[in-house]
């Protein structure tokens, strides 16, 4: 018995800088495949096999218009990586903290 190969997840979607940019543009509107392959150096296949990553993480979608296949952006599920990334912020918060009060204190000294 053979198992279906693993769905990508909303990390994996996002690793990528175009898969992000696809992301980017469809926030501003939905579109045609044709339209979003415009915006890259990429063939119209390398844009389609991104897509399917998109689709596979639930953040995009598409619908057939006519002869064409409109996608739009699904963000729910970035709501994860935020959680993800709300966690380390802390530290970050820490960390900056801890630097303003060195070098507030270097400032004093000098």
């Amino acid at each position: 018995m053979s198992q279906a190969p693993q769905k990508h997840d909303v990390f994996q979607a996002i690793a990528d800088p175009t898969r992000r940019e696809v992301l980017r543009l469809l926030s501003q509107k939905e579109m045609p495949i044709s339209k979003i392959t415009a915006y890259f150096p990429i063939s119209r296949t390398a844009i389609a096999k991104h897509l399917h990553v998109l689709s596979d993480a639930k953040l995009v979608s598409g619908r057939k218009e006519g002869r064409e296949k409109i996608y739009q952006l699904h963000p729910e599920p970035l709501e994860e990586v935020q959680q993800w990334i709300s966690f380390y912020e802390k530290f970050w918060s820490n960390k900056l903290s801890i630097l303003k009060h060195i070098v507030e204190n270097d400032d004093k000294n000098h």
